[in-house]
Order: structure tokens, then C-alpha cells, then sequence
């Protein structure tokens, strides 16, 4: 993927394939760390331990019809890329949080892209869904938008 938006729409994807309605994207830029953190949560269906344990694994998926699930994989692999790593926490019935965490001025490091413009198309495409979106640069909070 090109830039970093879409592996968010591609996460958030997930979150609403798991029922999910209530989806929180949130985006940090620490210079001081030099860290870009991004941070889906959701309140969907959650995963089981063993779901989570495969989660990551690009032959896994829970799609029906489909036989890789490459979504999770590639944006870890761009986080290891640019220096940093990717968790994921889920538990049934309570929801999924993916964390990732990219080396701010590492020369890997795809673009952040347009999280807004997503944000919005998201919005637009699942009005039934409430999101919410923050952006953080240093100490002080960019964007904050919400929709119920």
C-alpha cells in the first residue's frame, strides 16, 4: 500500500466485518520520541486467543471467500520497516485494539497519506457507525472529529 490511510481503511474494514459500532482511530506525531503511532480500536466481536495468535499471519484469514488475509501483515511489515513493531489486543465480546508504531523520520516510513479524507469516505460509506478520529502532533491535539 502506498500510504499509511490505507492501511487504516483497511483495518477499519475489519472492525466493521467484525460488527463493530463504534470504530476510534487515533494518530500521535512525537518528534521528541521521533514516533508516529496509530491506533485503531474498536467494540466489535473481538478475536479468540487462538484468532489473535494467527491474526498477523498472512495465510489467516476469517473472510469468508477469501484465502489470505493480508491486511494486518503488510501494516506490520511497514511498521517493522520504518523501526518499529505492531500489537494487536482482543478479547470476544469486548472488541479489538491494533497499535502501530512507526519511526517518525525513519526514511521507510510510508506517508501518513490523507486520514481525513478516509475518515470522511468512512463516515459517508457507514452512517450507522459512530467514529471517531484524533490526530496529535507534539502536545497539542490536531483534529478531533466525532459522529454518532
Amino acid at each position: 500500500m502506498e500510504d499509511l490511510s490505507l492501511h487504516v481503511l483497511d483495518v477499519v474494514d475489519n472492525c466493521i466485518a467484525a460488527g463493530a459500532s463504534r470504530v476510534q482511530v487515533e494518530v500521535c506525531e512525537d518528534a521528541r520520541s521521533d514516533r508516529l503511532t496509530i491506533r485503531v480500536a474498536d467494540n466489535g466481536r473481538g478475536m479468540s486467543r487462538r484468532d489473535l495468535r494467527r491474526a498477523m499471519d498472512p495465510l489467516f484469514t476469517t473472510k469468508a471467500g477469501k484465502t489470505v488475509g493480508l491486511g494486518l501483515s503488510l501494516f506490520a511489515q511497514a511498521a517493522r520497516e520504518s523501526g518499529g513493531g505492531m500489537e494487536v489486543e482482543s478479547r470476544p465480546g469486548c472488541g479489538t485494539a491494533v497499535q502501530a508504531v512507526f519511526g517518525l523520520s525513519h526514511v521507510d516510513r510510508k506517508p501518513l497519506g490523507d486520514l481525513e479524507r478516509t475518515m470522511r469516505l468512512l463516515r459517508a460509506s457507514h452512517p450507522e457507525i459512530e467514529f471517531e478520529y484524533k490526530h496529535t502532533v507534539g502536545d497539542e491535539e490536531d483534529k478531533h472529529e466525532t459522529q454518532a
